[in-house]
């Protein structure tokens, strides 16, 4: 990976690497774009197999958290960082190394707790900086409205595909079973929809299995099966050129950042295979308006309003993605470039005025 010549062509505005050794700490914090407010993002901490892929994982989340901001009118910029470690070594003296690392940015950069971060982390990184969120979940934490965005979303797509407004009787895969998998199984069932579930934890899936008497299916088999709704709601990269081929739903709706492996290449495969993909930084977009309202005083009937503006984005995405013949992703993310140039417009106008 040819740094500066990676970091250029995606548009970052800045990329931090804070090494420390006493404590231990290798960390990445990647700026992708400040227009419409401070970088957001969660951090994650993640034992990867090496630093290209840490800072790759850095790179596209913060991208993707800039347009997750704007495609969710959340005045906010994308951001992200990603610890190198396992989480077993994870100390109370490395998370308080981390937050001085993020109080060094002054506020440029505002993050909260992602894969392997728990709550207690959160509140340990605040010890050393103010400039984190979810030190006390006013909300009950983002799941429950990350997971409502997404059903949201999967009613979107099932009406501009089939221009059915109903889901009863319809069949959903979902791949990942943590508090977002689960929560949206809840929905899903409510709807008199037949699940299909998978994770590498049978005790998620047994749970599940209960609940809302969901068919459990091996982690290798949920790719392949015969249903309406593919929802993948664990890591990112699983929509690549080996799972493609296997896929038979029509819809791919999920909660996982990240899901296409390629950008370029498996959008265009999934248009090859008329897939319709509902862009993973558009329909997960509630945590980031759950961790926005949260900072500035939550108002639930406000932060439910913005998430339900889920629905009309991803129908307005997929018009632009058939009135102007490109995929889906790519609709998104003019979508979310032509908000930032407004932004940018209006702010340029001011200043001169």
């Amino acid at each position: 990976m040819l740094l500066f010549e990676t970091v250029r062509e995606m548009g970052h505005e800045q990329v931090l690497f804070c090494h420390g050794k006493n404590p231990d700490i290798k960390a990445i914090i990647a700026i992708h774009n400040t227009s419409l407010g401070p970088a957001m993002g969660a951090t994650r901490l993640f034992p990867y197999i090496n630093e290209e892929a840490a800072l790759k994982d850095a790179l596209r989340l913060s991208r993707g958290m800039t347009y997750k901001a704007a495609c969710a009118n959340i005045p906010a910029g994308g951001g992200k960082a990603v610890i190198i470690a396992n989480p077993e070594n994870k100390t109370d003296e490395m998370l308080r190394a981390y937050g001085r690392f993020v109080d060094s940015l002054n506020g440029r950069f505002i993050t909260g707790q992602d894969v392997n971060i728990t709550p207690q982390d959160v509140r340990t990184i605040s010890k050393e900086t103010k400039y984190v969120v979810g030190v006390s979940e006013k909300s009950g934490g983002p799941a429950p409205i990350t997971s409502l965005g997404v059903f949201l979303g999967i009613k979107a797509a099932v009406e501009f595909r089939w221009q059915s407004k109903r889901l009863d009787g319809m069949k959903v895969a979902v791949q990942g079973l943590g508090n977002v998998g689960k929560n949206l199984c809840r929905h899903l069932h409510e709807h008199d929809i037949k699940l299909f579930v998978s994770d590498v934890d049978p005790a998620k899936t047994e749970e599940v299995k209960r609940l809302f008497g969901a068919t459990v299916v091996e982690p290798d088999e949920i790719y392949s099966l015969d249903v309406d709704i593919f929802a993948p709601c664990a890591l990112g990269g699983i929509i690549n050129s080996h799972t493609i081929p296997l896929l038979q739903a029509p819809i791919i709706a999920g909660a996982a950042n990240n899901q296409l492996g390629n950008e370029q290449i498996h959008s265009q495969m999934l248009a090859e295979k008329d897939i319709l993909y509902s862009p993973d930084y558009v329909i997960n977009a509630g945590g980031l308006i759950n961790v926005y309202n949260e900072m500035i005083g939550y108002d639930e009937e406000k932060a439910f309003k913005q998430v339900h503006n889920i629905y009309d984005t991803l129908l307005a995405i997929f018009d632009i993605a058939k009135q102007q013949g490109i995929h889906t992703n790519d609709a998104a993310k003019r979508l979310a470039e032509d908000r930032i140039m407004n932004s940018q417009r209006s702010h340029s106008k001011a200043i001169a005025a």
